[in-house]
């Protein structure tokens, strides 16, 4: 591992308390009691109403006396959808926004949260979208309840939304005070998660955690969290894909979600996310998959790039380090190291059936208009600049 050298200033932004554990979800009436009894909660489609954990949630909350409301997002939320619902439940009074699901789920609560109070336009405050204005609003308290293993939402300030099709995008609304008063994390949530989406959300988690491991904003702490998550993800991520009962590899790929959640939000991503945001935008690719379609090319260019023109890279070192995780051994040359990492980089995009860019529709006439797009806030933090044939290239050789 790399020797730590003299520490430079860095910063921690906030974070949610955290409840980890088997059955955590059970403490949510004792928390939410501290914000008071009407709740609204946003969720997904069905998986987690029509579950057990839910109805013995639903009779916790009856018997501890809240009332509630159910608002359900069935796909990536929009800015529309965000609108539309505060509007609707502006006159609702709620004392607290809970957010139980995927990361739609938890980004849509955030940002209904954040404006239920207020009651503005989230376009208003949309990252690169409109006069983006300081958000100043009152947020309505939040808790997150993670049902998936992935996104990490439950530790950012985040929420992402999203636009289809050709002029479409995928941007944030942030601020410090969208972030959850609680997360719950409750490893038993994840039983009913399929396999394909097991692969596409710890393909997102390990993503974010490397991505935030190598950026340029990285600190020893985050690198400390990082390679945690990096370790349980190498540990659990087959073995929960293939058998979604083993309680081990679940509570340690929930683990890791949560990790890469606290990292990005400290450290930026990298080149993965400066691309999959436009390609999800313009394209019906979830995003958990197109990062995992992206991770292999994406680290061999950095690496590649990082070998031919900047041999000295900090990151280069913490590529090697990746490679000797994976391999288990401190005993690897540097280059024999990161060749690991690629090949089990490799492995896993077989092992986890992993589509490739063309199966989307995405064709070689569409790499202009994705690369213009891709200078989003996550390509400013990756460890070595890409020039617009660097990002072509890596589409072009995940078609």
């Amino acid at each position: 591992m790399p020797v730590l050298q003299n520490i430079s200033p860095f910063s921690i932004t906030r974070l949610p308390r955290i409840e980890f554990g088997a059955g955590a979800i059970r403490k949510l009436p004792a928390l939410a009691a501290q914000y008071g009894k009407r709740l609204l909660i946003i969720t997904g489609a069905n998986s987690f109403t029509n579950s057990a954990a839910a109805a013995a949630l639903f009779d916790d909350l009856q018997r501890a006396g809240f009332t509630w409301e159910i608002c359900r997002v069935t796909q990536e939320p929009s800015p529309q959808w965000v609108d539309a619902t505060v509007a609707a439940y502006t006159a609702g009074q709620f004392e607290l926004v809970i957010g139980i699901g995927g990361g739609s789920p938890l980004d849509a609560a955030k940002a209904v949260a954040g404006l239920l109070k207020p009651g503005n336009s989230v376009m208003y405050h949309l990252e690169g979208v409109g006069p983006e204005l300081p958000y100043q609003g009152i947020s309505t308290p939040f808790i997150a309840v993670p049902t998936t293993a992935g996104t990490g939402s439950e530790a950012t300030k985040n929420a992402v939304l999203s636009v289809q099709g050709e002029h479409g995008f995928k941007k944030s609304f942030r601020d410090d005070k969208l972030v959850a008063e609680y997360a719950i994390i409750d490893p038993d949530l994840l039983t009913t998660c399929p396999p394909e989406q097991i692969a596409a959300n710890g393909m997102d988690a390990f993503t974010q955690l490397m991505e935030a491991y190598v950026s340029t904003r990285a600190n020893p702490l985050t690198d400390a969290l990082a390679l945690s998550g990096m370790t349980a993800v190498r540990d659990s991520l087959l073995a929960f894909y293939a058998d979604p009962t083993d309680s081990e590899a679940r509570s340690k790929m929930a683990y890791a979600s949560l990790l890469s959640g606290i990292c990005l939000a400290q450290t930026g991503l990298g080149s993965v996310h400066g691309v999959v945001a436009p390609l999800g935008a313009f394209h019906a690719i979830g995003h958990g998959v197109g990062c995992g379609m992206l991770v292999l090319e994406a680290t061999r260019l950095n690496i590649d790039l990082m070998e031919a023109r900047e041999p000295e890279n900090p990151a280069l070192l913490k590529y090697t380090a990746i490679g000797k995780l994976f391999r288990g051994r401190s005993h690897v040359d540097p280059v024999g190291a990161r060749v690991f990492l690629l090949h089990t980089l490799t492995a896993w995009t077989q092992q986890l059936k992993l589509p490739r860019l063309a199966s989307f529709g995405v064709t070689t006439a569409d790499i202009p208009h994705i690369v213009a797009h891709s200078r989003g806030s996550s390509m400013k933090t990756n460890p070595i600049e890409l020039t617009d044939a660097d990002i072509a290239h890596l589409i072009r050789v995940c078609l």
